[in-house]
């Protein structure tokens, strides 16, 4: 390991005013929820700061299987279960929008030889 690699190993640090003991809540079907509760660095609940709830799911696409992680609000597990179908279709609504505008981009990124590209164009033969 080179000096700049362990220097970059003596930088990491534990940013705990930051900590979150994390539970994992699934029905073995297609829901998985992340319950993130905030905590102190002794390891007790720190009520200041809210608890984050996280969706995970699979679906099946003809391309394969695409993992969807999702933001959920709400202010108890028993919230989370029932806003978790609504946020993971609001996940994938922002996924199949970010592919299509990724597709536009690579749809205007393409040059047609022989066609007309405006001021300064080159035409060969």
């Amino acid at each position: 390991m080179s000096e700049a690699e362990r220097g970059l190993i003596d930088e990491i640090e534990v940013d705990t005013s930051n900590l979150y003991r994390e539970e994992i809540f699934t029905d073995l079907k297609v829901a998985t929820i992340r319950r993130l509760a905030p905590i102190l660095p002794d390891g007790s609940d720190d009520p200041a700061r809210p608890v984050i709830f996280v969706g995970q799911t699979t679906l099946m696409s003809q391309a394969g299987p695409v993992p969807v992680q999702c933001p959920i609000e709400a202010a108890s597990l028993a919230d989370a279960m029932k806003a978790f179908p609504a946020a993971v279709n609001q996940a994938v609504e922002r996924m199949v929008e970010e592919a299509r505008e990724m597709q536009r981009q690579e749809a205007s990124r393409i040059v047609v030889p022989g066609r007309d590209t405006g001021p300064g164009k080159i035409t060969l033969g």
